[in-house]
């Protein structure tokens, strides 16, 4: 399997693992960094820290995230993960559910004014 790479505005992923019913990224955020307040309609998501610190918005809650700690995030759940550090944030996403395309995405606020397009 070629490992799928893609260079986003906060950093980069690279899709390690991909199956029927699930994917799993590496993602890494650039120090300072956030992705898009989001939601996706028809999958989950399971991160865990790999390196660095994220700032993890879930619903109406954020949680502080260090490595070997993790968050599960539901469908339907507005979600986001900033880079608070000074190195990169690395964390493992593993996604599940009928549909993992990247536009079951839903942007509700977006540092990079990306909220028609893909993540």
């Amino acid at each position: 399997m070629s490992i799928e790479r893609e260079q986003r505005p906060w950093g980069m992923y690279e899709v390690v693992a991909e199956g029927d019913g699930y994917k799993v990224k590496r993602i890494e955020v650039n120090p300072g960094q956030r992705l898009s307040l989001q939601m996706h309609q028809r999958r989950s998501e399971h991160w865990v820290i790999v390196t660095g610190e994220a700032i993890v918005t879930i619903g109406e809650r954020e949680i502080r995230l260090r490595e070997n700690e993790d968050a599960l995030i539901p469908a339907r759940t507005k979600h986001r993960v900033a880079n608070p550090g000074t190195s990169p944030l690395v964390f493992i996403e593993v996604q599940c559910g009928a549909y993992l395309g990247e536009d079951d995405i839903t942007r509700f606020e977006d540092d990079y004014n990306r909220t028609a397009n893909p993540e």
